[in-house]
């Protein structure tokens, strides 16, 4: 009876088992595979079930219950103050497992388990205090302690225990700065803690989900000296402390992206960057139009107003168009590329056409953006003629890379004018660019390339047109030899006896994936109308009136009448 008790005590009655079932994933553990290496690994090879049973579990509970701490340190919207608390219960759990572990290794280990456990135990009461909020010169104690011992492991053993330890070292260094930071004893600029927690790594974690409260508390004390926007010689007043914020936080990240070491910096981290940039950017315009929604009548407080929302949107057209400017450039990296093992997409000559479209048309908003208003300055106008010959150089670009989509499709006359297009746009182009006060450079040396491809791709296109045509009339007899009733090619999409209404090339084209066929043979059976067949089944039940009497009867002789 008491095995029945203890068996229905093991079982779960719960009701909602199968619901949670489905949400929590179920994981599978070779136990006895699991087990028997364990064994093997921590003593039972030698008959040590003290070493076994004993420091190996102490490690494991604090590691565990430190993994319960960071399972809620990443949810989507960070914890709540009733998950914060056991957040925090679970870390005080693993610095007393910590502890443990670390008295039992100085009792039973040697001097290397017992340093490198006092190690642990030290990042783990930092990693507590950290979570807390507070003594934050014990938590740069610990975590400098762990990381004097972490170094002086790192001089010694095999090279792999000597990566790991420096790796630890790594992870240790972010949280170490941030104490500092804490305590004023580093001038840290958000930038340097922006780049900091950019490092990855378990032991960042913590650090990460501090970084926005601090950058957010030092953007409010910088949002104090920001009183007005400048752009194209105007300045514009800022009286909303979180258009402020706003500002100040797309102009610090736009630092990253005209920074000294911006061109350091990959093309996805930038993306990410321009990403950010636009978040902060729409933010500060939502907080002015919701300030012209409420400033009521006063017309002074409006045109302020008016005139920022102007100025912000066309410093975000203008980042717009250095984030497409950015993916032109990708995407031309990949064009002629080929495909590698990761099976990375290729850039068709379409999809560059494609950005330089959007591109053009961020220039004709961002011109037409400047150039509205009654009184405009000399810098506005000077924008405006800028961004005029972008669109000069954008438009030579694209009419580029049309004419290759169509050298790619075997059109050679039509490639060969939007060559000879292009170049004549991109001539155009450059010499605008060089008669023009502030010459761009790098545009300048972008127009002279594409001038040169221009003419080098349009003779080759024209050498390439020449030699088709010779070999036309051959290539033609070749292609109407292949021409037949049928082949062993059925994947036929229509005969052409099927497409006399359609004026399409056969055969001429080269960019056809079938050889043309003029009618299925042999034909398919249809089916043909025929006479119908009459079944006359009532003859058979009708009962017919005796017509003898209307019969005419033969007359007989004297004679024949004797004999009859």
């Amino acid at each position: 009876m008491a095995k029945v008790n203890e068996a229905a005590a093991m079982e779960i009655d719960d009701p909602n088992a199968n619901i949670s079932d489905q949400i929590n994933p179920k994981f599978s553990i070779n136990v006895l595979q699991l087990l028997k290496s364990a064994q093997m690994q921590h003593g039972l090879r030698h008959g040590d079930y003290t070493r076994y049973r004993f420091l190996h579990v102490v490690l494991y509970m604090a590691e565990r219950a430190w993994s319960h701490a960071m399972e809620k340190r990443q949810l989507p919207d960070g914890p709540n103050a009733r998950q914060r608390i056991y957040l925090i219960g679970r870390l005080r759990k693993a610095v007393k497992w910590a502890d443990l572990f670390s008295h039992l290794c100085s009792v039973k280990g040697d001097s290397r388990t017992s340093l490198e456990a006092e190690a642990y135990a030290s990042y783990m009461k930092g990693n507590l205090l950290f979570e807390q909020d507070r003594n934050w010169d014990t938590a740069l104690r610990n975590f400098k302690s762990a990381r004097s011992v972490y170094e002086e492991l790192g001089k010694y053993g095999d090279v792999e225990n000597q990566v790991l330890c420096r790796e630890r070292v790594e992870e240790l260094e972010p949280s170490i700065r941030y104490c500092l930071h804490k305590i004023g004893g580093s001038n840290l600029q958000a930038s340097e803690l922006l780049q900091i927690g950019e490092m990855e790594g378990p032991a960042s974690d913590l650090f990460k989900s501090k970084l926005e409260a601090v950058m957010a508390e030092a953007r409010s004390q910088q949002a104090a000296s920001l009183t007005e926007f400048h752009w194209l010689g105007n300045r514009f007043p800022i009286t909303n402390a979180k258009t402020r914020v706003a500002i100040l936080k797309a102009q610090e990240l736009e630092k990253d992206l005209h920074g000294p070491s911006a061109d350091s910096v990959s093309a996805e981290k930038r993306l990410v960057t321009f990403d950010k940039v636009f978040t902060a950017y729409h933010e500060a315009r939502s907080c002015i139009r919701s300030d012209l929604a409420s400033a009521g009548s006063a017309e002074n407080v409006k045109d302020d107003l008016n005139g920022l929302d102007k100025a912000v949107s066309a410093v975000l057209g203008q980042r717009t168009i250095e984030r497409n400017q950015l993916l032109v450039s990708i995407a031309k990296s990949k064009l002629t590329r080929r495909r590698d093992d990761k099976n990375e997409k290729v850039t068709k000559p379409e999809e560059l056409v494609r950005l330089y479209d959007l591109l053009l048309q961020n220039t004709a908003d961002l011109s037409d953006l400047v150039s509205s208003g009654r009184d405009r300055k000399p810098e506005e106008v000077t924008f405006a003629e800028e961004c005029e010959l972008k669109s000069l150089a954008f438009r030579a670009e694209r009419c580029f890379y049309l004419a290759r989509s169509y050298s790619l499709a075997g059109k050679r006359s039509e490639a060969y004018a939007l060559y000879c297009r292009a170049r004549s746009l991109a001539e155009n182009a450059l010499q605008k660019f060089q008669a023009h006060s502030k010459t761009d450079q790098v545009m300048i040396k972008e127009l002279k390339t594409l001038y040169d491809e221009c003419r080098s791709y349009s003779c080759i296109e024209h050498a390439t047109g020449i030699i088709e045509e010779v070999k036309a009339p051959e290539n033609l007899s070749k292609k109407i030899s292949t021409i037949s009733l049928t082949g062993a090619d059925k994947k036929v999409e229509k005969y052409l006896l099927e497409k006399l209404d359609l004026y399409e090339p056969a055969i001429c084209e080269s960019n056809l994936k079938a050889v043309p066929r003029i009618e299925p043979f042999p034909p398919a059976f249809q089916s043909i109308p025929r006479n119908p067949i009459v079944l006359d089944l009532a003859y058979n039940a009708i009962d017919f009136p005796s017509i003898e009497s209307r019969m005419k009867k033969d007359k007989k002789g004297f004679i024949s009448r004797l004999w009859g």
